[in-house]
């Protein structure tokens, strides 16, 4: 069964795949069959770079308790990020 869950967000960044390193335009998050993970349903994260076609693209097909704790992470991250950039800007 198709979800038809997406989430599409803006993304600036740098990705690395078959043709080496290329710029990132889009972060594509859906719940879906995946291509490759052997799960029924899978969190899948693509970067992308939307005018560069199919080969600009870095995937990643995780299950749901991975993908929790993967949020989980990235909120730490930044909060911690956000700290030390804050203790930056206050010293100069």
């Amino acid at each position: 069964m198709c979800t038809s869950i997406v989430e599409i967000v803006a993304a600036d960044g740098q990705g690395k795949g078959e043709g080496g390193w290329f710029a990132l335009t889009d972060a594509v998050v859906s719940y879906d069959h995946p291509h490759h993970a052997l799960l029924e349903e899978a969190i899948v994260i693509d970067f992308v770079n939307s005018t560069m076609g199919p080969s600009a693209r870095v995937a990643v097909e995780i299950t749901l308790e991975s993908a929790k704790a993967l949020s989980g992470a990235l909120i730490r991250a930044i909060e911690a990020a956000e700290e030390v950039e804050g203790i930056r800007l206050r010293d100069t």
